[in-house]
């Protein structure tokens, strides 16, 4: 087995124990026993451990949502096209797993690995809509849809409606909401002392593909 192989192996067996022990490292242990992995080839594939574990099942969400988008038609408006890849995205997750990770992400120690996760989420969802943005927009975008994102999955982690309806309504309202924010720059922009005050901000750059904050693997 090589080490793609082994690393997605111990990430199935994992999931099986999330629900029973969280993120931890006795879930480590017994998915890679459970995958048949050497144990010095598995603390090698996550050598962090339980964060680098609940880490890469979120970037596999990311990637199942880039290829179930592939293969869809969506819909026309970009309001409609972002609730459309989020709900894409929740729907992708284990909402125990999921549940799990926010538990392990809210600790200080790891905090900044769960900001960088719904970071990478949201960069993923513009690199779909073809976002070209190289200015501070790129940054206002990618955060405005995390907190979006960010938002929508603690409640939906909480949410016990039929097919999540509470969930999409939730999330339609979030993008609702932001949209009027748009709406409220777009009149604004000419406006001279707008204008003036925001003159700093174009010499901010989106950074390089390898670059932080944008690095999504």
């Amino acid at each position: 087995m090589d080490a793609t192989n082994a690393k997605d192996a111990i990430l199935d067996a994992a999931v099986q124990h999330v629900a029973f022990d969280g993120w931890s490292e006795t879930t480590l242990r017994s998915a890679i026993a459970d995958a048949g992995v050497d144990p010095g080839l598995g603390r090698a594939l996550y050598p962090r451990g339980a964060v680098d574990l609940a880490m890469a099942y979120h970037l596999r969400g990311d990637a199942m949502m880039r290829d179930r988008a592939a293969a869809s038609q969506l819909p026309g408006s970009i309001s409609a096209r972002v609730a459309a890849l989020i709900r894409m995205r929740l729907e992708a997750a284990d909402r125990e797993a999921v549940r799990r990770g926010s538990t392990l992400f809210a600790l200080p120690q790891h905090a900044a690995d769960g900001a960088r996760a719904i970071w990478g989420t949201a960069d993923t969802i513009w690199k779909i809509l073809g976002d070209t943005s190289e200015d501070v927009n790129w940054y206002t975008k990618r955060a405005t849809l995390a907190g979006v994102y960010g938002a929508t999955v603690l409640f939906w982690l909480g949410d016990d409606s039929v097919d999540h309806k509470a969930t999409w309504d939730f999330l339609d309202r979030r993008i609702a909401g932001v949209m009027q924010i748009e709406k409220l720059k777009a009149r604004y922009k000419d406006n001279p002392l707008v204008k003036a005050a925001l003159s700093p901000l174009s010499l901010i750059r989106a950074p390089k593909p390898h670059d932080m904050p944008g690095k999504t693997s």
